[in-house]
């Protein structure tokens, strides 16, 4: 699959999530298998460029190709501005959210508030790809409600446009992530288009990912809150679709390793004491497949230092793996 002069193999993107899809998170997902990493939402908004939330967003140094950075708003020449300013600090794809149901978000007429009418919609992809060099890509969901899929129609437009490549989630606004993502709508618009298409929603696992490129007709996958914690599913959907076969699951030792990995690079990238503070969220999804997590969470939430978090992680992962030599662990009284 190709974004323009960008070829993504294997063509599985990490989904842009605020607070979630920094620097740190992006690198570590590509080195585990995404051919794509995409921002968190950056702001159209120019009085914010400049903010030290918005310079760690923007800081893309060492970053392997292609940089792609989501921006959001509702104005075109907003966005048009936006796109360029984020080309010159370094974004080589720019992604537009037209799929955030946030409220906060859809209030001020942005994300997947913008499905609601079409004729803005054509305005601000014809202003952001006449504004920038590089490939823009479009974020969308299927529609704003159920009554109102019209993923179709807002496909067709982007194509009209000049968009560089499509990513569909399975649910409308309305939706939200409640229910289950469905993936008639972003068939149909396979149909519809020739451009690259993603397809996104409730892809967790390895056999999902091919049943749901079976079913959409896809190019590619789009893979968000399933990576929160397990980034190696990347490469385990990678190696079932090349081969069909599926890879053991990553050993604790593994685990460990590329947790401290992810937390050592949060530290540097914040510094103390952001970088421990947005540590801990991640921590919590690492250990949500144990059953005595709950102390794990209460210890790392409480640490106040980098040295403390790391300790901590490394004191509960050795605990897990003496008592799995031991079997006396969760999974061996099972």
């Amino acid at each position: 699959m190709r974004i323009g002069p960008y070829e993504l193999n294997p063509p599985l993107a990490l989904a842009p999530m605020a607070g979630v899809t920094d620097k740190p998170f992006r690198l570590l997902c590509k080195r585990l298998g995404a051919g794509l990493a995409v921002s968190e939402m950056t702001t159209s908004q120019p009085n914010l460029w400049h903010t030290r939330k918005s310079r760690w967003r923007m800081d893309h140094e060492g970053e392997p190709a292609p940089v792609s950075v989501q921006i959001a708003g509702a104005e075109p020449y907003a966005l048009a501005e936006a796109a360029r300013f984020n080309v010159d600090h370094g974004a080589q794809v720019i992604d537009i959210n037209m799929g955030c149901p946030a409220k906060k978000v859809c209030n001020v007429w942005a994300g997947s508030a913008l499905l609601q009418d079409e004729a803005p919609v054509g305005r601000i992809l014809d202003a952001v790809v006449n504004a920038v060099d590089v490939p823009v890509t479009l974020k969308i969901r299927t529609g704003w409600n159920r009554e109102n899929r019209n993923g179709v129609r807002i496909a067709r437009i982007a194509q009209s446009a000049g968009i560089a490549a499509l990513a569909v989630h399975g649910r409308t606004r309305e939706d939200k992530y409640l229910g289950e993502a469905e993936y008639e709508t972003i068939a149909r618009i396979r149909e519809a288009i020739s451009i690259p298409l993603i397809a996104n929603g409730d892809i967790d696992s390895p056999a999902k990912a091919a049943h749901v490129l079976e079913v959409t007709g896809a190019d590619g996958l789009m893979i968000g809150r399933a990576a929160q914690g397990a980034p190696w599913i990347f490469r385990e959907i990678s190696h079932f679709l090349a081969t069909g076969e599926t890879l053991p699951p990553p050993t604790l030792e593994e685990v460990q390793a590329i947790l401290l990995e992810h937390l050592q690079a949060l530290h540097a990238f914040y510094g103390e004491p952001h970088g421990v503070r947005i540590a801990r969220k991640h921590l919590g999804w690492y250990a949500e497949d144990d059953a005595r997590a709950a102390g794990f969470r209460a210890a790392v939430n409480a640490a106040e230092t980098a040295d403390a978090q790391c300790r901590i992680v490394r004191e509960w992962f050795q605990a897990r793996i003496e008592d799995e030599a031991s079997g006396t662990g969760i999974a061996a009284a099972a």
